[in-house]
């Protein structure tokens, strides 16, 4: 009897030694998986599961062993919902510290000024962002609007632009809700007075700082685009901005005509004066800063002189020179080249209605140019 439960002792710390060394040797030994792995861990997820899809992706080396070192370290229950990516060599404690930790997959996107909605949703796809058709089917939901505090139909213009970075399974309310925080986190007290003292309004605040961010991306040329804007609304002349009619063309493809010009939509600045239906783009502080404090020009018009940067004028009469020498000097490029084809239809070249020559007229009427 006594040789019998000798026997039965040496085997069991036998198997203890062996469980201990196979324990041991596991703790130790990182594991790289043959190729990058994501695995996406569900909240409530028992931790059988999440062991067993770690074992299966080749991230460690045995699901038992994992799930003895977890119980033993308290990791259980500590660990994270989200999507992990393995690429490098890793010990299973490491492992288990980034799960606990909670050290997901993180996208980076740079939102530059001046996209609309759509191109920031298209960006967010582009980058990996599986809840992009949520994010722009709630940017444009006037009640989630409503809910984030924003007086308007949908949020163009309230999604500030800057560098994100976020969990690949971020929900896109989460997303917009903190995007949205970050236009009123940048958004001065002192620009909605000035704003409200000009006779504007919040949401004419942006309407206006989306404009002025297509019209230019010089910062120094902001407020007097601005006040070029502004000194229109005052005399009731239209402002006759491109990027406005661009915007209220469903799928755009690059060329402006003059038959879009005449087409009236509720964004159209040639055919209606005063500010358009809303924001045509999400605009960055310096362009809120300047349609608040406009320069104190007495500017009515300008021109593009090619290089991105614009000539102003305060009379028709003076636009219409600078339109001139501008044409003048697309001319002497054109015959240095071959690549101009004339199109009696596209607004562009030499044929933009917002740089063409125009009898002398009152402000108001509809030849005006911008």
């Amino acid at each position: 009897m006594r040789p019998l439960l000798l026997c039965g002792v040496a085997m069991l710390l036998l198997a203890a030694f062996a469980f201990g060394l196979s324990l041991g040797l596991f703790i130790l030994r990182p594991v790289l998986p043959q190729q990058p792995v994501i695995i996406t861990i569900q909240p409530g997820q028992s931790f059988s599961e999440i062991a067993g899809n770690l074992e299966k992706e080749g991230v460690v080396s045995s699901a038992f062993n994992l799930k003895v070192l977890a119980t033993l370290r308290g990791d259980v229950r500590q660990i994270q919902a989200g999507t992990f990516n393995f690429a490098a060599a890793s010990k299973p404690g490491r492992v288990l510290e980034r799960l606990t930790k909670g050290d997901t997959l993180r996208l980076q996107v740079t939102l530059p000024e001046g996209l609309t909605i759509a191109q920031i949703a298209h960006r967010l796809a582009n980058a990996g962002y599986t809840d992009h058709e949520e994010f722009l089917r709630l940017a444009m939901d006037p009640a989630f609007a409503q809910k984030l505090g924003i007086d308007a139909p949908n949020l163009e213009g309230y999604l500030f632009p800057e560098t994100y970075r976020f969990g690949i399974n971020l929900p896109s309310r989460h997303l917009l809700r903190f995007m949205v925080h970050q236009f009123q986190k940048h958004l001065s007290e002192e620009w909605v007075t000035s704003a409200a003292e000009s006779g504007l309004t919040l949401h004419q605040l942006v309407i206006m700082a989306s404009i002025i961010q297509k019209e230019t991306a010089k910062r120094s040329e902001m407020p007097i685009i601005s006040a070029v804007f502004h000194n229109r609304l005052k005399v009731n002349m239209p402002l006759q901005a491109d990027p406005t009619v661009i915007y209220g063309i469903v799928d755009f493809n690059g060329n402006l005509t003059r038959r879009d010009l005449r087409t009236h939509t509720p964004y159209n600045t040639y055919t209606q004066r005063g500010l358009p239906a809303g924001p045509i783009a999400n605009p960055g502080a310096r362009a809120l800063r300047a349609a608040a404090n406009p320069a104190d020009t007495p500017y009515l018009y300008f021109v593009s002189q090619g290089n991105g940067s614009h000539q102003f004028s305060r009379t028709l009469r003076e636009h219409n020179e600078a339109v001139r020498q501008f044409q003048l000097r697309r001319v002497a490029q054109a015959t240095k080249s071959s690549d101009l084809q004339p199109n009696d239809d596209l607004i562009g070249e030499d044929d933009n209605p917002g740089q063409k020559p125009v009898a002398d007229s009152p402000p108001g009427k509809p030849d005006d140019e911008s």
